[in-house]
């Protein structure tokens, strides 16, 4: 069994201890190659592919300048430890001891616009670049065209004979493509209030990080294990679940 989540554009690239574990993406190469078309862009150019302000524009053209081809201790970070939004928090990669790093290292996995899939421990340097950018490439007019079939093929195999848990965003998973052969079973959260139930964006996506967490520190093998998430009150609802797609709950404080 395999969680997917999407990675976040807040990033932290404090330094961890010397010794802490890693290891290397393995798509780096095409990393490379986009990182190289994206350092072409000026300002107004990335302003325009990611519909952000100039001040933000200015740091990710530094960034796609600064890119190096290959990660190191300077210029990099464990990649669970340097996304640091909503789902990060939910996450909390910080806490993991040894057992659970090397659990994670086979169970979880990040996927990501510029450097495809990541396992936690892979060093990423710092960027920003969705996966829905339309970012011209070699292999066609934006970046699910630049993955192709890779993305999906790599959970693929990541996930063995188990499913995968999807935990990341439509626009992240869209990447996975339509040939992949692994079962998929994508899990929401929502919120009761006033009678209704919502899916609240900051709470959903720290519930999925969550629920990775859950998976890591329980060494959860079997989807149907996950219907005991119970985090924080979520509580999963048969009734409002189907096969594939399962709902959990609680009560809005």
């Amino acid at each position: 069994m395999l969680a997917v989540i999407s990675p976040a554009k807040k990033m932290n690239f404090d330094p961890l201890p010397d010794g802490f574990p890693e290891s290397f993406p393995e798509l780096q190469s095409d990393a490379n190659s986009l990182a190289a078309t994206a350092r072409q862009l000026g300002r107004l150019d990335l302003r325009r592919l990611m519909g952000i302000s100039e001040d933000l524009a200015k740091l990710n053209q530094a960034r796609f300048k600064a890119f190096e081809k290959q990660s190191d201790d300077r210029n990099s970070k464990q990649a669970a430890l340097a996304f640091a939004g909503d789902t990060y928090v939910g996450l909390q990669a910080e806490t993991f001891d040894a057992e659970d790093l090397n659990f994670a290292q086979d169970h979880l996995r990040i996927l990501s616009g510029l450097y495809g899939v990541l396992r936690p421990l892979d060093r990423i340097q710092p960027y920003r670049l969705e996966m829905g950018s339309r970012l011209k490439n070699r292999r066609g007019a934006n970046l699910y065209a630049y993955w192709g079939d890779r993305v999906g093929a790599a959970l693929d195999q990541a996930a063995g004979d188990g499913p995968v848990i999807n935990l990341a965003s439509a626009e992240y998973f869209k990447a996975a493509g339509k040939a992949m052969r692994a079962p998929v079973i994508t899990p929401a959260f929502k919120e009761e209030r006033d009678g209704d139930l919502k899916m609240i964006g900051f709470f959903a996506k720290k519930a999925r990080g969550m629920m990775a967490r859950f998976i890591i520190h329980n060494r959860i093998a079997d989807a149907e294990a996950l219907k005991d998430f119970d985090l924080e009150g979520y509580a999963f609802q048969p009734s409002l679940s189907g096969e594939t797609n399962w709902t959990f709950t609680r009560k809005a404080a």
